[in-house]
């Protein structure tokens, strides 16, 4: 346990949480222009977005045991030079079925940087610092998307799309190179137990019957489902003279709740506690848009609200999981439940507004954040007589 947080090598941890967000990014914000680059594609185009999540149902606990066991700088480092040479393969634009093999590829590579980069976070944090440390990990894919979406479009739309890849393969790559010198100054890792497929099976009833390994992945399902979906359903509904500010203005009002008064609720209450009201303020605030339709305020408030879930989560996984080992099972399981939460939640929702019109929004969207309150209270209660 650090005494001193290496605050440089957390930001550059951090920093390649962003390069692997942007394993995601990188194709969504350049998923108008794939037609051109495939044009006998047709539907299968979709599958260049998905795969990467796809990957993450399958594997993200599985991820979890193995890259505790092969230890995670190794897997960390490893991770990063293969984002690297995917990214650069990409770039020659190859054909449908070797792009999709690499974006399987890019998807191993994803999960292990989100489950060993957390873990290391939390090993070299000071105490003091982890609820600080780990809310900034926990906005990774808010500032990697809003970069993309500043900076990566334009450079595909001026230089075309290779030139977005190799731009990701030199992100990557510098990051590999920094942090090989970096983490070898840090301690030996001990000795895991040897890989197999059949203790990784063991390992999810384990990790999913565990109130405590479970806790934070539980919660992140259902904030996964309602944010993602949120974001994509609800511009029609807002002023068309506001719609550009809000929606631009909703990710920063969460990652800037989140680094503040996360931030500041961390220090005098459990993270478990801040995620329990982060998901009660965004049910209010879902039925202030219930009452509301599209109201900046009411988007702005939902926003905030759900801010407090996105840092605190993170969080709550040392304290809930004192060794690394528990941590990279923790990690792992949030990977798994954030992609089926990502994965399945813009679609139901978009079936239930054409079934239903705006009232299905804030009806799923309430539905998700009372779960997501009643599964943290629930497993809280578990936990009681294990304290």
């Amino acid at each position: 346990m650090s005494e001193k947080t290496p605050f440089a090598l957390i930001f550059a941890l951090w920093g390649a949480g962003l390069g692997a967000a942007a394993q995601y990014g990188k194709v969504s914000v350049i998923f108008d222009l794939l037609p051109q680059v495939y044009p006998d594609a047709g539907a299968a185009i979709g599958f260049i977005v998905s795969l990467v999540g796809f990957v993450g149902i399958l594997f993200g606990v599985a991820a979890g045991l193995l890259v505790a066991r092969i230890r995670y700088r190794r897997a960390l480092l490893g991770a990063l030079w293969i984002g690297a040479g995917v990214s650069a393969f990409q770039a020659v634009l190859p054909a449908l079925p070797l792009m999709l093999a690499a974006r399987m590829l890019e998807g191993v590579s994803h999960l292990a940087i989100v489950v060993a980069a957390p873990t290391l976070i939390a090993q070299i944090s000071a105490p003091r610092d982890r609820g600080l440390t780990l809310t900034l990990w926990g906005t990774f894919f808010g500032v990697a998307f809003a970069v993309l979406a500043w900076a990566g479009r334009p450079l595909a739309l001026s230089l075309g799309v290779p030139a977005l890849f190799m731009a990701h393969a030199a992100y990557m790559a510098v990051f590999a190179l920094y942090l090989s010198a970096r983490l070898r100054a840090l301690p030996e890792e001990g000795a895991q137990q040897p890989f197999s497929w059949r203790q990784v099976l063991r390992d999810h009833g384990t990790i999913y019957r565990s109130p405590r390994i479970s806790a934070a992945a539980a919660g992140w399902l259902f904030y996964t489902f309602s944010f993602v979906s949120i974001l994509t359903v609800l511009p029609p509904f807002i002023d068309p003279e506001q719609r550009g500010l809000i929606m631009g203005a909703m990710p920063l009002m969460s990652i800037a709740s989140s680094m503040t008064l996360g931030v500041w609720m961390l220090r005098h209450v459990s993270a478990v506690r801040v995620v329990e009201s982060g998901f009660a303020l965004s049910f209010l605030c879902v039925i202030w848009l219930w009452s509301s339709p599209g109201a900046p305020l009411a988007c702005l408030a939902l926003a905030a609200s759900m801010g407090l879930i996105q840092g605190a989560s993170f969080a709550a996984v040392p304290q809930l999981n004192e060794t690394p080992s528990t941590q990279a099972q923790a990690n792992g399981a949030l990977a798994q439940m954030g992609n089926i939460g990502n994965t399945i939640g813009t679609p139901i929702m978009a079936a239930a507004l054409v079934g239903m019109g705006y009232t299905a929004l804030p009806l799923l969207a309430g539905i998700a954040f009372l779960s997501g309150l009643i599964v943290h209270l629930w497993l809280g209660r578990l936990r009681r007589p294990q304290a």
